[in-house]
């Protein structure tokens, strides 16, 4: 009881637990304002693509109905009334030709290009993970193998193999789940030689060799030891290539042989409107806008996850802190001194 008297008496800070792995991302995360920024139109994004389907009951619209007399067939179907045709009805206007609800075609298609960027996304982290760990964990024979495969899937051109596939299957196959399959299929290089390089770093530490000391094989080492040594880099990957796969996924569709009608998608959009920007430009604006803003939404926050995850940005960010604030104290004291 005295000590603790002394303690507190000495001005000495009482020892604080310290945060979880988890906490302390998320304290590091918030810190930054343009990642938490970020992550809230993120998540704004992602409620509006899982709730479509209620947003259109909402507005009362279905997103393949069409309304002829919406459009002026004179003018070559132009949207009738200004700005796209805008009103208490339809929060967006609707499609040029068509009369389609604008604003439901736009939350369906959020839904179809984050749903193919994300399972595109997670189909490259785990053929990554699978090929990276094989090759740092393999002979030197099986490295050399997976590197040179690893390799050839780097030089490959993405946009020109991408579309020589969807050109080829069927018309049949679900055109989203192909997307995402290909863009998947074909993106996985950069995660690949991402854990093979950091497993192969873990590999000579003491803690990889203590486990392969006790017999567990290499798997099993793979699971238990390196993976949640992968973790931050992988995640931080995965942020990054996020963004990357719905610009590829709007590309595919510009070009053609992505989403097809009446399927809507976001990059489609932009392919139809190529032909009424000037007539109608809201209809090549608003899922520009939406794109655009997704995409530096996504990348802004994919940066303020790997700050979050590099204890080394974090020490950098606190030991410039420190420098600011003990400069700022030696030239308060010198000012004092000189007066």
């Amino acid at each position: 009881m005295s000590e603790a008297l002394l303690v507190q008496e000495a001005g000495a800070a009482p020892a604080v637990a310290p945060a979880s792995g988890a906490r302390l991302f998320r304290r590091r995360l918030r810190a930054q304002r343009a990642a938490s920024a970020a992550a809230l139109v993120v998540l704004l994004l992602v409620l509006v693509a899982l709730a479509a389907p209620l947003l259109t009951a909402l507005a009362g619209q279905d997103p393949n109905a069409y309304h002829p007399d919406l459009v002026d067939s004179a003018a070559g179907g132009v949207p009738i009334g200004s700005f796209g045709g805008i009103s208490g009805e339809h929060w967006l206007g609707v499609e040029p030709g068509t009369g389609r609800d604008l604003f439901a075609r736009i939350v369906y298609g959020a839904r179809v290009s984050l749903g193919v960027a994300l399972v595109a996304t997670v189909l490259q982290i785990a053929l990554g993970l699978v090929i990276g760990l094989a090759a740092a964990l393999g002979s030197r024979g099986v490295d050399q193998l997976l590197g040179r495969i690893t390799d050839i899937n780097v030089a490959l051109p993405v946009m020109v193999i991408a579309l020589a596939l969807l050109a080829i299957v069927p018309e049949s196959f679900p055109r989203p789940v192909l997307i995402a399959l290909v863009i998947g299929g074909i993106g996985w290089s950069g995660t690949s030689k991402i854990v093979r390089a950091q497993a192969l770093a873990l590999k000579s530490l003491d803690f990889v060799a203590a486990a392969r000391l006790s017999g567990r094989g290499k798997w099993s080492i793979a699971r238990r030891e390196l993976l949640p040594s992968l973790a931050a880099p992988v995640i931080t990957y995965a942020a990054l290539a996020f963004p990357t796969n719905i610009i590829v996924e709007a590309a595919l569709s510009f070009l053609g042989v992505g989403i097809k009608p009446p399927t809507p998608s976001w990059g489609q959009m932009l392919t139809e409107a190529d032909t009424w920007y000037q007539a109608a430009p809201t209809y090549l604006l608003i899922p520009a806008g939406l794109l655009f803003v997704t995409v530096l939404a996504l990348t802004v926050l994919g940066e303020g996850v790997r700050t979050a995850l590099d204890p080394r940005a974090a020490s950098r960010l606190s030991v410039g802190t420190k420098n600011v604030g003990t400069k700022g104290g030696v030239a308060k004291n010198t000012e004092g001194d000189a007066a």
